[in-house]
């Protein structure tokens, strides 16, 4: 496995390579990013991974500083999973001089987490296209952990026309459920014992759903109070559909029941996919 630094040096590694797949992250990898490289290797025998804690993606108040940086337990991690190259550029590797222009995504991405993180999924979108122009992989894949994320990439890789297979690959979760995190860290004994609450609320969501009660305004108003009622600080519950992210439509069949909230001082998110 290499571990490489430059565009230059990746750019020429990469050009004997017929086929690749890769996986962007931002570092302190768990099993959840394993399992996405697991899913690359079906994809292409190269397997590339980026690792770089992106700043145009964090808000001012937000824990770009204390993010955490484990290059070199990642590096121990990807090589024994079969990675052909890590790119772990620095901020001026991959920003030589200010970025000035970047991608506006669309408007789904003001929405949601995009309404309590302006400019995040500006920055997410901007890092993700240059880093797939930089690596130009043939499919990258992205967990649906983070899923208005993955719908904006996909929303932008089709319609700029990019030459990509993006592949969404299911949530993995701890033995109670928690979706696996890497700022669950930052959880306390007593507040990851709490966290997996949210999980059995979007379960609760999932399963009256299909019991057929579709007053969505009510069910995403009673797992909030629930969530409240365990001293939760939540941004939103929300009930959408797959396809736009947008309320759903009369009779609309695959739905996705999206929440967001801090727990002390870690802001947590989950989502469960819903098929009526």
């Amino acid at each position: 496995m290499q571990v490489i630094h430059t565009v230059s040096e990746l750019r020429q590694r990469l050009v004997v390579e017929p086929t690749v797949a890769f996986v962007p992250t931002m570092g302190n990898l768990h099993e959840g990013h394993l399992d996405l490289v697991r899913i690359a290797h079906e994809h292409a025998k190269c397997v590339v991974v980026s690792i770089f804690v992106n700043p145009m993606q964090f808000g001012a108040n937000e824990d770009f500083g204390k993010y955490p940086r484990t290059l070199q337990a990642d590096c121990d991690k990807l090589r024994s999973h079969g990675v052909a190259v890590v790119f772990a550029p620095t901020e001026a590797d991959l920003y030589p001089q200010p970025q000035q222009v970047t991608v506006e995504p669309p408007h789904i991405a003001q929405e949601l987490c995009g309404a309590f993180r302006p400019g995040h999924f500006r920055g997410v979108a901007t890092v993700v296209l240059k880093l797939l122009n930089i690596v130009q992989p043939q499919v990258a894949v992205f967990g649906k952990k983070d899923y208005q994320q993955l719908h904006v990439v996909r929303q932008m890789v089709e319609q700029l026309n990019v030459p990509v297979q993006i592949v969404g690959a299911e949530t993995m979760r701890a033995a109670d459920g928690l979706a696996l995190s890497s700022r669950n860290q930052y959880l306390s004994p007593i507040e990851r014992t709490e966290a997996t609450f949210l999980y059995l609320m979007l379960m609760e969501i999932q399963h009256t759903l299909k019991n057929g009660v579709h007053d969505y305004a009510q069910l995403e108003e009673t797992a909030i109070n629930a969530l409240v009622s365990h001293e939760w600080q939540v941004d939103y519950v929300a009930i959408r559909s797959q396809k736009t992210l947008l309320s759903p439509t009369a009779g609309e069949r695959d739905l996705v029941v999206l929440a967001a909230a801090r727990l002390g001082k870690t802001r947590l998110i989950d989502n469960l996919e819903v098929s009526l």
